[in-house]
C-alpha cells in the first residue's frame, strides 16, 4: 500500500493535465476522472453536439499567441503556427502528456457524480469521491486526501432568454451545438454576444 496522499483530479483537460503534472512533482498520487474516451477537454473537436460534452467549432483558432497559451516548461514547437488552429492546440496538450508521461494517471468513461468529507474528516481530512461509469452505470466511491476540480466552465450552455422570443419563427441555437457554420449558408443570421464563440 502506498503511503503518498492520493489526489483526486476531476477532468482531464488542459488544468486537469496540469493539475496530474503538479501531483506527480510534489509526491503525490494522482487519479484523474476523465467522463469521456479521450483527454483534452473542449479542444478534443468532435462533430457532434453532445449534452454535457463541449467541443471547439471546426474552424476555432486560438484568439491568443502560442507562446501566451503554452504550459511554462513545456514551449509549443517552434513549427507550429503562432495562431493555432485547434489541431495543432490538442496535439500540444497531447505532446505535453506523453513527454510527462500523464496519461497513464487517467480513468476514462467515469463522471464524479458526488464529492462529500469522509465520516472521519476531523481526524483524516480524507474525502469520498463518488464516480460514475458511463459505459457500465455502476457507481463506485473511493478515498481520497485531496480532490482538484478541474472540469472548466463550457460544460453546458448557459442560454439566455429575451422578452419576445416565443415569437420568433427561426432557429435559436446556442455556439455550444454548433460545429460548423455550413448550415447556415445563404441565411441571415444575428449573432448575439461578441465573446469568443460569437466571434467564431
Amino acid at each position: 500500500m502506498s503511503l503518498r496522499k492520493k489526489v483526486a483530479v476531476i477532468g482531464a483537460g488542459p488544468s486537469g493535465l496540469a493539475a496530474i503534472k503538479s501531483c506527480k512533482e510534489e509526491g503525490l498520487e494522482p487519479v484523474c476522472f476523465e467522463r469521456n474516451g479521450d483527454p483534452g477537454g473542449l479542444w478534443r473537436y468532435h462533430d457532434e453536439d453532445l449534452e454535457g460534452v463541449p467541443s471547439v467549432m471546426r474552424t476555432t483558432i486560438i484568439n491568443t499567441s502560442k507562446e501566451l497559451s503554452a504550459f511554462s516548461d513545456f514551449p509549443p514547437p517552434k513549427e507550429f503556427p503562432n495562431y493555432m488552429h485547434n489541431t495543432m492546440m490538442y496535439k500540444y496538450f497531447m505532446q505535453y502528456a506523453k513527454h510527462f508521461d500523464l496519461l497513464k494517471h487517467i480513468r476514462y468513461y467515469l463522471e464524479v457524480v458526488k464529492v462529500e468529507p469522509a465520516k472521519d474528516y476531523d481526524e483524516s481530512g480524507k474525502w469520498i469521491v463518488t464516480v460514475k461509469s458511463s459505459q457500465t452505470e455502476a457507481v463506485t466511491k473511493e478515498d481520497f486526501d485531496a480532490v482538484m476540480v478541474c472540469v472548466g466552465h463550457h460544460v453546458y450552455p448557459k442560454v439566455p432568454s429575451f422578452p419576445g422570443q416565443e415569437k420568433f419563427k427561426g432557429t435559436i441555437t446556442h455556439t455550444h451545438s454548433i460545429k460548423s457554420c455550413d448550415r447556415f449558408a445563404g441565411q441571415r443570421v444575428v449573432v448575439v454576444g461578441i465573446g469568443n464563440s460569437g466571434v467564431d
